[in-house]
């Protein structure tokens, strides 16, 4: 009983209206009776609990429909989907990179059409197009999955530490390059930059791709040839192998954030999620501790930490290149039509206004809207941990505006370049560069070895 009431009073408080779009008019519809499965690559457990909020509230308001949630790793997400793919037992509705999600469509298992339908349904032109753009299909005429939340990449970095010691932003390749070697003190646990080293790890092609694309280098070219081994990619290549000469000891993946927050650190490649850290005592505490990093001790949170830093979003050597990444919303096709039409009814419930804002502030500023309305709604602004307050509305309204212009491998002139998807879902690019800057391997070896790959998945 105790809980029914919670849950009601959650619909009543904090959900409500229900029958209304964040961006369009749209009634959602009870579904019938009907059970379906939703995987989430959101593992933390505070984030399970949210969702599940929103589930059973949905719910509650529709008692025919029940939703499984299922927590995935992002980097197990593709191995376990192949697995219930062979086997029949794909879940109705998945959340996951549209990078991702894309490449499941290119395996022929997602819904298009029910996806499309909802897209429309809200008003395409209510989404941020770059957001809409990376999942559209080679033909253009309908989207993969839906975007739902997503974030910008850049440099963040000491500003500090820059002025005093009279060097330029991180905002180029000679600049970032001359800073990560300036910085770079190991006797003193100091360190110039933070890249990606992980084998396996997407945060490492989430650090090159904007320093290759810098640098005009593709995997394909507008007709769809795969020209990933060009010198303009060597040269990115060597160049990034030479950051991570900068970069804490060991591979590395995002978790190396610890030593910047412990000012251990002058740059690092990271997304806005990191701005509650910059900006909480209690959301930083994990990085402040010895327990990730046997080179670090510990200590104590820096309140002037987030006025000191900047970010640097835009990289330019050759060109200039900005990156983010979207987290969409997908259904997979299904025998039952009925777990489907559900599935449909509980992502158009997702977008209504309240359950959008709540799911978004799970991660404020990490999970940015995609629709434009959504960015600007005073609720929004106000987040529960109160990280707005120390960015500014103004600031928070710039980076999500750069949702209209996320660049990607995958996008080639406009042309989608689908295979692209699917070198990133293998994580082909993490490999090799691990094998270079961990194992030592020939640059020219590992390139062609990675290219090998590629082509073998674009056959």
């Amino acid at each position: 009983m105790k809980k029914a009431i919670l849950i009601i009073m959650a619909a009543l408080l904090i959900l409500l209206p229900l029958s209304v779009f964040a961006g369009g008019e749209e009634e959602v519809q009870e579904a019938g009776p009907v059970s379906f499965d939703f995987w989430t690559t959101e593992t933390q457990s505070d984030r399970m609990a949210t969702i599940q909020v929103l589930i059973d509230t949905y719910t509650t308001l529709y008692p025919d429909v029940s939703i499984n949630l299922v927590a995935v790793d992002e980097n197990d997400l593709v191995t376990q989907v192949q697995t219930s793919s062979a086997a029949g037992t794909l879940p109705a509705m998945f959340e996951a990179p549209a990078e991702t999600a894309v490449a499941f469509g290119v395996e022929g298992i997602v819904d298009i059409t029910a996806a499309t339908e909802i897209v429309k349904g809200i008003g395409k032109e209510k989404f941020y197009q770059g957001a809409l753009n990376v999942l559209e299909t080679s033909a253009k005429d309908g989207y993969y999955a839906l975007p739902y939340h997503g974030w910008i990449q850049g440099i963040w970095y000491r500003a500090d530490w820059f002025e005093e010691a009279g060097l330029k932003p991180p905002t180029t390749w000679e600049d970032t390059l001359k800073a990560a070697k300036y910085f770079y003190q190991p006797d003193k646990n100091q360190y110039g930059i933070l890249v990606g080293t992980m084998d396996g790890e997407g945060y490492d092609e989430q650090c090159f791709t904007p320093i290759a694309m810098a640098n005009n280098a593709a995997l394909f070219d507008k007709d769809g040839k795969l020209v990933f081994n060009s010198p303009e990619m060597k040269e990115a290549v060597e160049y990034y192998a030479e950051l991570a000469k900068y970069t804490p000891p060991g591979p590395q993946t995002w978790r190396a954030r610890d030593y910047y927050l412990q000012g251990k650190l002058a740059m690092f490649y990271y997304s806005t999620y990191i701005m509650d850290d910059l900006a909480l005592a209690e959301v930083a505490a994990g990085s402040l501790t010895s327990d990730n990093f046997e080179s670090l001790k510990g200590t104590g949170f820096d309140p002037e930490l987030v006025d000191k830093t900047r970010l640097a979003p835009i990289m330019t050597n050759k060109s200039s290149a900005g990156y983010g990444t979207v987290v969409a919303l997908g259904l997979f096709t299904q025998d039952d039509s009925a777990k489907t039409a559900a599935a449909q009814n509980f992502v158009k419930y997702l977008y209504t206004q309240n359950a959008y804002i709540t799911f978004l502030h799970m991660a404020p500023g990490g999970m940015n809207p995609m629709l434009k309305e959504i960015s600007t709604n005073p609720r929004f602004q106000n987040d529960p941990k109160g990280i707005f307050k120390h960015y500014g509305a103004e600031k928070m309204g710039e980076i999500i505006q750069g949702l209209d212009s996320i660049e990607t491998f995958s996008i080639v002139d406009g042309n989608r370049m689908e295979a692209a998807s699917q070198i990133t879902a293998q994580k082909i690019i993490p490999e090799m560069i691990y094998k270079i800057t961990q194992e030592g391997m020939d640059v020219d070896k590992a390139m062609a070895e990675a290219e090998s790959k590629m082509e073998k998945l674009v056959k």
